[in-house]
């Protein structure tokens, strides 16, 4: 089977972390793979793994929306003409091409799969969250038109259900890490910091994540010198943040991280992992952490919540988060027990639920169930 995977590279974001590993696993299981991506014709010298790239042009691009280029539908259209894919699926940037594709798709007769991204809340209690809910409402419509939509829980299907989405268009497949790469093992992390106990935030810093909750509530809780926090990952209240919150509290800034096999090691040279987004989809960054060996603590938007319920960490409220943990931090400080507990239970619902490989095979099954639809209903006389 020939998939065109529609997506990007660049800036790193969730969207880009899902596009690298979905098609190398692809790759790995003898799919080949054709990679689309925004970027400039000039800078796509870069090879991903065995895929052929086509670059797609923009005129803006980053970490949440793309601009494509007047130019783009017509590049769009003409590669697939020549690829000639089984299949499309379009890691959906948020960009106008979004709305375009199943126009495209149906007029080269190509099944379309899409991946729906946006984070959400459950509930619109902030502005924050309100708009990303108004985000979904947008899409819905144009939603409706590809052969199926892929989204990480039953909450965003509920959604988008909501909205006026089929249900029968809605496939749930979540997030995934590579558990035998994303691990627990040994680190000098504590070592090189110093440090007894070791917290840490990875992710964009940015109103929507709501790290300063993060800083206030360990500023307050007065965790000592022996532990630290990490912020690990960049964004535009990054500087504003630092000149207040830095290592006179504990708190060490590393910026983005790009070395992967860097991020392993200082999740595993740390012991508790928080996310206290306003919305989220389904953090990889979460995921990566439990897989880890983490205990894991993390609000309940998105379909983070629903990744600890019932025991596989703490899933706090969006409301006070900076008063919830200003509890919780000495707690986790003062009883490593707990903590270890916490990161067994947290890697073993990894294995159970949320295994790169288990969601690979999901995704495999949905391509075979939308060809076979599509070829029934182009066979089928008019």
């Amino acid at each position: 089977m020939h998939i065109a995977w529609l997506g990007k590279k660049s800036p790193f974001c969730g969207n880009v972390t899902y596009g690298r590993e979905v098609t190398n696993a692809l790759l790995d299981r003898g799919y080949q793979v054709s990679f689309l991506h925004f970027a400039q014709e000039e800078s796509s010298t870069e090879a991903w793994r065995d895929c052929q790239e086509v670059p797609i042009p923009f005129l803006y691009k980053s970490q949440i929306y793309t601009i494509p280029s007047l130019r783009s539908s017509k590049v769009l259209t003409d590669a697939l003409r020549q690829l000639k894919p089984d299949i499309v699926h379009a890691s959906l940037t948020l960009s106008p091409l979004d709305f375009l594709l199943p126009e495209i798709c149906e007029e080269l007769d190509i099944p379309l799969v899409a991946t729906f991204h946006p984070p959400f809340a459950r509930k619109p209690r902030n502005f924050t969250s309100g708009t990303q809910q108004l985000t979904y409402q947008f899409y819905a419509p144009f939603l409706a038109n590809y052969d199926r939509v892929i989204v990480f829980s039953k909450i965003q299907q509920d959604l988008l259900i909501r909205f006026g989405v089929p249900e029968t268009r809605i496939a749930v497949i979540p997030n995934g890490v590579e558990p035998d790469k994303y691990s627990p093992g040994l680190s000098k992390l504590k070592t090189q910091l110093d440090a007894q106990r070791v917290f840490v935030y990875q992710g964009r810093v940015a109103i929507e994540k709501n790290v300063e909750s993060l800083l206030r509530a360990w500023k307050q809780a007065d965790m000592g010198p022996q532990s630290k926090l990490l912020i690990v990952g960049s964004g535009p209240l990054t500087p504003s943040l630092m000149s207040t919150y830095n290592e006179d509290l504990g708190v060490i800034w590393t910026g983005f991280v790009a070395d992967e096999q860097e991020r392993i090691q200082i999740l595993r040279g740390s012991d508790v992992f928080i996310l206290p987004s306003l919305v989220e989809g389904l953090s990889l960054s979460l995921l990566e952490a439990m897989a880890c060996g983490l205990a894991c603590i993390a609000t309940d938007a998105g379909a983070d919540g629903e990744v600890l319920q019932d025991g596989a960490g703490i899933v706090l409220g969006t409301q006070r988060v900076a008063t919830q943990l200003q509890t919780l931090l000495p707690i986790f400080q003062d009883h490593p027990e707990m903590t270890t507990l916490l990161g067994r239970k947290a890697r073993q619902r990894v294995l159970d639920r949320y295994t790169l490989s288990r969601n690979i095979t999901r995704l495999e099954q949905l391509y075979a169930q939308v060809l076979q639809q599509h070829h029934l209903y182009s066979s089928t006389p008019v």
